[in-house]
């Protein structure tokens, strides 16, 4: 299966060893509640969505690389316990808590989280020394003689024996008491993800004209060579940063995170492409709608790769553009919440007190959150923008030496300033997906280009996001939209 089906399949699993009865007891015993081993090539995504599943269901997770693992730190240190049997005192050997499962109890104590995933990767790449207890563990769920709390759902990760000559085979006990997922790439799931994580344009646009150059791994005369999704979304990280400080990525950068030469070399050679177009084209005045007759003309004729091109380099700015609205939204429905909570609370204590109290509580939250695993970066954004708006609020109302009668109207107004700017911001980007549409109808008429950008348009999580939401109301960009057969 791919590694959305391999998400599905192992929130469900969750789910369901999650399930209680009446009595509170689980529905599936924890003696029937298989580990779940999910093997699949490198890169691929399988630590990701072990993040995702724990944000999404609310649980806690722990992860290991279990190769930087020794035994000790495995099973815990031993030591000498004095316990008597039939009437006489003998020594016997304890052991320490494995520093696995005393992280478990940490992250417990900590969030108050009692259930979760241990997620512990490379699991077939165990040294020597510690393969028995790592198969001692899938098989009882037990280091030495201390189990792992009820609640925790075990999920190990490992690549095939094709991608890592290390790799131990399991023996039939240990397969038999295991919950066994098998994970292929994908290029269709993975551009879903890619645009929930706004991946740079560049990477997506190459990406959907050499779709074979997504996931590969060769053995060659010079060694290993290999192209990985974890790769391109590494790439990516550093080409926005790159452009934020005027760096420009030339074959040598990009071969350091595409190991396979010719597929580096290609790439390389289309972001510079992707670059010029940006210039040649003025993207940012096909946005503005100041595009001038030439470009029309220029793209018009110009081959079909270099279309796909030229409509990736919009669209990556529309969805940014539609990616900064819908977080402006969500910090506007945050800030909602939390202004309700202090015009409740403000009758009772000083308001300077009040938002001291809602500032503590969301910082207490946002830290919980991150130590349990479940903080992506745009969650992680949304609250600490959320913190700095409420401290913004305070700080004003102590420096304006605001009366308390007056607290709730003066957070209002100021409240009401990020309304407005949400509105600005939804409009700015309406106008620029009507100037899109009305360049490319214009550049292209009623054609297989139109196609393939409305197509991208609704499969794009932000840009069909903001259709959704903002589309109604817009007679220009409602009409544009639904001539090309979208309906908001």
């Amino acid at each position: 299966m791919n590694i959305k089906q391999a998400k599905q399949e192992i929130t469900n699993t969750l789910k369901a060893y999650l399930a209680k009865d009446q009595l509170g007891n689980y529905l599936i015993p924890t003696v029937r509640q298989r580990p779940v081993l999910l093997m699949g090539p490198p890169g691929v995504g399988k630590t990701q969505i072990m993040e995702q599943i724990a944000a999404e269901t609310g649980v806690g997770l722990v992860a290991y690389t279990i190769t930087h693992h020794t035994r000790q730190s495995a099973i815990g240190l031993p030591f000498i316990e004095k316990r008597t049997y039939g009437g006489e005192e003998v020594s016997v050997t304890e052991y320490t808590m494995s520093e696995i499962l005393s992280s478990v109890y940490r992250l417990m104590e900590r969030t108050g989280l009692q259930e979760g995933i241990l997620f512990l990767d490379e699991i077939n790449c165990v040294s020597e020394t510690l393969a028995p207890m790592m198969l001692q563990f899938l098989q009882c769920k037990t280091f030495g003689n201390q189990a792992l709390p009820e609640g925790w759902l075990i999920v190990a990760a490992g690549n095939p024996p094709e991608y890592n000559k290390s790799v131990r085979d399991f023996d039939v006990v240990t397969l038999d008491r295991v919950k066994r997922i098998d994970v292929e790439e994908d290029y269709g799931v993975w551009k879903e993800y890619a645009r929930r994580k706004n991946l740079h344009g560049a990477i997506l646009s190459y990406l959907d004209i050499k779709k074979d150059n997504f996931y590969r791994i060769e053995n060659t005369a010079d060694g290993l060579q290999f192209a990985t999704a974890r790769g391109w979304e590494d790439l990516s990280e550093l080409l926005y940063a790159y452009e934020t400080l005027g760096i420009r990525a030339d074959r040598e950068v990009v071969g350091q995170y595409i190991q396979m030469p010719r597929i580096a070399k290609d790439f390389a050679n289309y972001l510079e492409m992707f670059y010029k177009y940006q210039k040649t084209y003025h993207v940012e005045g096909i946005l503005s709608g100041t595009w001038e007759n030439i470009t029309v003309l220029e793209l018009r004729e110009a081959p079909f790769d270099e279309k796909l091109s030229v409509m990736g380099l919009v669209l990556s700015r529309l969805s940014e553009e539609a990616r900064n609205t819908r977080c402006q939204d969500a910090l506007t429905d945050a800030l909602h919440t939390s202004l309700t909570e202090f015009r409740e609370k403000i009758a009772d204590a000083p308001p300077l007190t009040v938002l001291d109290q809602l500032l503590w509580k969301r910082r207490t939250a946002m830290k919980q959150a991150k130590e349990a695993g479940q903080l992506d970066k745009e969650s992680r954004d949304l609250k600490q923008r959320e913190i700095n708006v409420l401290e913004d609020y305070r700080q004003r109302l102590d420096r304006e030496a605001v009366a308390p009668e007056g607290a709730m109207d003066a957070v209002r107004g100021w409240f009401g300033e990020e309304v407005e700017r949400r509105k600005a911001v939804a409009m700015e980007t309406k106008d620029m997906f009507d100037n899109a549409f009305r360049f490319l109808e214009t550049t292209f008429g009623d054609s297989q280009e139109l196609v393939i950008f409305v197509t991208e348009i609704t499969a794009g999580y932000d840009t069909s996001w903001f259709v959704e939401q903002f589309a109604v109301g817009m007679p220009n960009f409602s009409s544009n939209m639904a001539a090309n057969g979208i309906t908001p």
